[in-house]
């Protein structure tokens, strides 16, 4: 028996690609760009060869930051730098990725007006710290609306495709077994003998879970444990 461990690659940025339709984010996806080099190269203003490991990890922060709905205070702290530094780095994100910057204004507005947000299959999540009159409710609430629909998207996706893989597995009287999901990754208990067939069916059913307009993808790694199969 091994264990096989497959996540997607950078769901939550693909879905934000998906969801605002920006250009240059959907190019980087469909093209198999290095998204945090590409994006390092834009904020930092250098040749993408010439960004080296330091630079990736800031683009990589201010990336998933966007995501999460993080300040310019939030960046600062991660990042170990001034809240000045960090909003220019945010200013210049939105800059490269104009769409980016429409879609999360547009879902935090329409939040105020519904009282929820949802994801791609209508899962709705209410966000009644929106109409809140303490300033710091409200902005929770603000994050909330610009995170939930596709932090949740993500979720209801690897829901979807834990079902497929459990059923395609039962179906094909295989011995392996699902039997861990994480975030955005599931761990199988693999027979030796199945490795392989295993492998195809977690890429068909998770990489084919949702259609998006950049490609989703799983990456997949086996060990004796867990930590091996990371």
């Amino acid at each position: 028996w091994v264990l096989l461990d497959a996540d997607y690659s950078q769901i939550e940025l693909r879905l934000m690609a998906h969801f605002s339709g920006d250009h240059a984010l959907v190019e980087a996806f469909r093209t198999g760009q290095d998204v945090h080099a590409r994006t390092a190269s834009e904020i930092f203003d250098v040749p993408l060869d010439e960004v080296d490991s330091t630079l990736r990890s800031r683009a990589k922060a201010v990336n998933f930051g966007i995501v999460y709905g993080i300040s310019s205070f939030g960046l600062s702290q991660d990042l170990s730098i001034s809240k000045k530094e960090a909003a220019q780095y945010i200013e210049q994100y939105f800059e490269t990725y104009p769409k980016v910057k429409e879609f999360i204004d547009k879902l935090v507005e329409d939040a105020k007006k519904k009282g929820y947000t949802e994801t791609m299959f209508g899962r709705r999540r209410p966000i009644p710290e929106l109409s809140s009159s303490n300033f710091m409710q409200r902005s929770f609430g603000e994050r909330v609306a610009m995170n939930a629909p596709i932090q949740g998207t993500a979720a209801d996706i690897i829901k979807i495709a834990m079902i497929r893989v459990s059923d395609e597995l039962k179906k094909q009287n295989m011995k392996s077994r699902m039997i861990l999901q994480v975030h955005d990754e599931l761990l199988i208990e693999a027979a030796e003998e199945e490795v392989d067939e295993v492998k195809k069916i977690l890429k068909e059913e998770m990489e084919h879970a949702a259609s998006l307009s950049v490609p989703l993808l799983a990456d997949m790694h086996t060990g004796k444990n867990w930590y091996e199969a990371k």
